[in-house]
């Protein structure tokens, strides 16, 4: 009989200890424990399994270990007897907290935390070009003030590059006196500013795209909400898309656009982004900054939350609170109650709908109340018109032609210095200009 070839082996997953700490005068959307459950489906979605978990409530960090001293040896000891190779903190360490724990706890343990862990599944999770700049970009501001002597020739482990960390064209350039460790800071600030470069070049190709878009007068939609909402799902569902949807922490992370034909023949662009969570690492927000410029940019937020999550309140206000941070607490927003389909009663989505604003209740993979979706979105970016007065200075010319692209002009009157103009913009539009209403031109004001 011919030999079998042996099938693959997929490697074993690594076992990971979670460690939870409430800091008494620290405000968290998600308790203790709903946010160690959290951790422990990244730490799944990053391919972890977890082993045990500990918690402890303090009044501030311990300056050396983060936890308690007594703690950590109590860590210590499980550590070994559940055979532990990774300590995941619920928190964000500092470089010295790191330092002493991976100390204390010895070689054969690393020690993580969220952040850490997010920006692992980011760069598994990221396939476009800008996506994986992104992520590098972040992995390196977040790893430059952490390392240690332990820690050489990191441009082989992180950057993807080829020779040896602090080398140019495979030559390395050590000067006289200088440590292997200065010559790998060196060369991961050389990255982060090439990375800085070439996601500018990113930024300025998108801003010239939305410049684009504007022109087109073809408003656009971007999704939002906490991850694993199910706004990929929905974008499949109302365009027909492709987009990548699976039952897990940021399946997607790249965003990614689809045109919509909406009722009475308008047209859309709903944008699909990536998925909000509390605790998101600054760095992250940061480095995905052409990803939240399209948010900040949009005409209407269609904000996709998971009705059938214990915590879906506190997920919802973890995402507006987000949101307000990245300057796009202005924009009109409509509120997707998803996955009803999982509630034992559906019709318990109904009865919370006015803890949210503009709120439907839908199930984007069963296909339950999207036509009402649809035709709350249509009505909002096309049939809800506001009645509106400006005096605009005439250097605020782009916005004067925006009210004429997008508005009904009923009235305009040219004076000194600007132009009164009366009618009717989406509401949408009312933001930008707010500074500018005015009920009479000022010659009027004055007579």
């Amino acid at each position: 009989m011919p030999k079998r070839t042996p099938e693959p082996t997929t490697p074993p997953r690594e076992r990971a200890f979670l460690v939870g700490v409430e800091i008494y005068q620290e405000k968290n959307l998600l308790s203790l424990e709903d946010s160690l459950s959290e951790l422990a489906l990244l730490a799944d979605t990053a391919g972890l399994d977890v082993v045990g978990e500990m918690t402890q409530k303090l009044e501030r960090p311990n300056p050396e270990t983060y936890i308690g001293s007594g703690k950590v040896e109590e860590l210590k000891a499980l550590a070994e007897e559940t055979l532990a190779q990774v300590i995941l903190f619920d928190n964000e360490l500092s470089p010295r907290h790191q330092r002493e724990l991976e100390r204390i706890l010895g070689e054969k343990v690393r020690v993580l935390d969220r952040t850490a862990l997010i920006l692992d599944i980011f760069a598994q999770h990221a396939h476009t070009s800008e996506g994986m700049l992104q992520v590098e970009l972040a992995q390196y501001e977040y790893y430059l003030p952490r390392l240690t002597r332990q820690w050489t020739h990191l441009a082989r482990q992180a950057g993807g590059g080829g020779g040896r960390a602090g080398s140019v064209g495979g030559v390395g350039l050590r000067g006289p006196g200088e440590t292997q460790l200065e010559v790998d800071r060196r060369e991961i600030r050389r990255k982060i500013a090439h990375l800085k470069r070439e996601l500018e070049k990113v930024r300025a190709h998108r801003e010239r795209y939305r410049a684009q878009r504007k022109r087109s007068r073809i408003p656009t939609v971007a999704l939002v909400g906490y991850t694993n909402a199910g706004k990929s799902t929905l974008l499949n569902r109302i365009a027909g898309a492709d987009v990548y949807a699976a039952d897990q922490l940021f399946a997607t992370l790249d965003p990614t656009t689809r045109r919509v034909e909406m009722r009475g023949g308008h047209l859309a662009l709903f944008t699909d982004t990536v998925g909000f969570i509390q605790k998101l690492p600054t760095t992250l927000v940061a480095a995905f900054r052409a990803t939240l410029e399209e948010i900040a940019e949009a005409d209407l937020l269609l904000h996709v939350v998971d009705i059938s999550h214990p915590n879906a309140l506190a997920q919802f206000q973890a995402v507006e609170q987000t949101l307000r941070e990245i300057g796009a607490g202005h924009i009109p927003v409509l509120t997707a109650l998803n996955k009803v389909d999982r509630l034992k009663d559906p019709h318990a989505a109904q009865a919370v709908l006015t803890n949210y604003p503009q709120a439907v209740a839908i199930s984007a993979l069963k296909d339950i109340g999207i036509p009402e979706l649809m035709s709350k979105i249509a009505q909002e970016l096309y049939e809800t018109y506001t009645p509106i007065q400006l005096w605009l200075p005439y250097q605020e010319g782009q916005l004067l032609s925006l009210f004429h692209e997008s508005g009904q002009v009923e009235r305009i009157e040219h004076g000194r210095g600007g132009v009164w103009i009366a009618g009717r913009i989406p509401g949408r539009l009312v933001a930008q200009f707010r500074e500018y209403l005015a009920a009479h031109p000022p010659q009027i004001q004055e007579a």
